[in-house]
């Protein structure tokens, strides 16, 4: 049986609009409608605007989810984020003609699925895309909550407030159950799925045959451990050999490290842009083969075949996300 719509669900968003009053003195009161203007360039629909507007901004993809009985409810969202971590506080923005906005009020519980970068499958299964191709979902229950199995990240969230969102409904809740894994989130951009791509191989995946005569270009130079061999946003797009020793790379929000026989500034040497990507530092005494662009863009102008084996290494990072 299907619980009964919570008051503020009561009445029409236009109503809402027009009467924000009849929400109750948790909401604010409602901006007035007006029209929107659109940049230069941009005509049509200001509405279908506006959502491509919005699309430019990347996120990840989540299936909300509820369960009202024994039945499972749930739905595609990228419309969520964090507010708080004391309290840990979430909030999730729902259009209010959707099934799920009319199954949570105070007190309900909703899960957060975050998808891996493997399950459009799921995502386009909850977002009403169903197909016999399409996987079928399966959960598991944390507090009385469903989950679905398989997801990058799970949170278990209890509403404790909401509030009027013109034609959504926004719900904050507070997380009671937080766990992630290991794995590359699935994105959404631009009205399409996305990847993150977190392997920086390329040279490293030609043949010997092809990358040997590269590498014989270039020339030794040694390091003490804790010399910095790069510094990210430096001028420099030398490729780099480690023949003995290791070097930690560490960027933003990234960290690793690499040994002999591994190569370094793969994507630099390929794309000088406005310099290194991240910093390279010698963690005992190293000793590598530095190559410079211009003998990389001989060697390979010498040898097509090199030439067509990093395309479709490229090629194949395309395809990965497309």
């Amino acid at each position: 049986m299907e619980a009964s719509k919570p008051p503020e669900f009561a009445i029409d968003v236009s109503d809402a609009i027009s009467a924000p009053e009849a929400f109750g003195a948790s909401f604010d009161a409602a901006p007035l409608a007006e029209a929107l203007e659109l940049g230069e360039g941009l005509e049509g629909d200001p509405a279908v605007a506006f959502r491509r507007t919005l699309g430019m901004f990347a996120t990840g993809v989540t299936v909300l989810t509820t369960r009202a009985g024994e039945q499972v409810h749930g739905m595609t969202a990228n419309a969520f984020m964090s507010v708080s971590l004391r309290p840990p506080l979430v909030l999730i923005s729902i259009d209010r003609r959707a099934k799920m906005g009319a199954l949570l009020h105070e007190g309900t519980h909703f899960g957060v699925s975050v998808l891996e970068a493997k399950q459009t499958g799921l995502s386009d299964r909850f977002a009403g895309r169903v197909a016999d191709e399409l996987p079928e979902a399966t959960f598991e229950i944390v507090h009385e909550t469903p989950l679905v199995e398989g997801a990058l990240a799970h949170l278990v969230a209890r509403v404790v407030r909401s509030y009027w969102g013109g034609d959504h409904s926004l719900f904050l809740g507070q997380v009671e159950f937080a766990r992630y894994g290991e794995g590359r989130p699935l994105l959404f951009h631009g009205g399409r799925y996305e990847r993150l791509i977190e392997d920086p191989r390329v040279f490293s995946l030609l043949p010997r045959e092809l990358l040997d005569p590269i590498l014989a270009l270039g020339e030794e130079r040694t390091y003490a451990e804790g010399e910095l061999v790069m510094r990210r946003g430096e001028e420099g797009c030398d490729l780099l050999l480690i023949v003995e020793g290791s070097v930690r790379i560490e960027r933003p929000g990234f960290s690793m490290e690499r040994g002999a026989g591994e190569l370094v500034g793969e994507i630099e040497v390929l794309d000088p842009g406005e310099g290194r990507t991240a910093d390279v530092e010698a963690l005992e005494p190293l000793r590598a083969i530095t190559v410079t662009r211009e003998r990389l863009l001989s060697a390979l102008e010498a040898d097509p075949r090199a030439a067509v084996a990093l395309i479709e290494v490229l090629a194949s990072r395309f395809r990965e996300t497309a």
